[in-house]
């Protein structure tokens, strides 16, 4: 089974991480027919294979989905997402 978020990290050309994005699982199969993955504001979308790789799917005009992306599996359980689960008590 497909994970439910991912963590993208976009690289510039000399692989220094410029930009990371959260991204969950749409119900949407990609061009490769893997999972395909967004923001909550749908503008980053990925295509995103079982063994991690990454293709990213254009939204609209003006992208350049030529960047290096590496895809980060995120789980409920990771104290460094900062979309996880609260850690406060009710």
């Amino acid at each position: 089974m497909s994970p439910l978020r991912y963590e993208l990290v976009f690289s510039d050309d000399t692989g220094a991480p410029q930009d990371v994005v959260i991204v969950e699982r749409t119900s949407s199969k990609g061009p490769g027919g893997h999972p395909v993955y967004a923001d909550p504001t749908g503008i980053i979308r990925a295509e995103i294979s079982d063994l991690d790789e990454v293709r990213v799917l254009a939204s609209g005009g003006h992208q350049d989905p030529t960047q290096q992306v590496l895809a980060r599996r995120l789980t409920d359980a990771d104290p460094d997402d900062p979309a996880g689960p609260s850690s406060s008590a009710a």
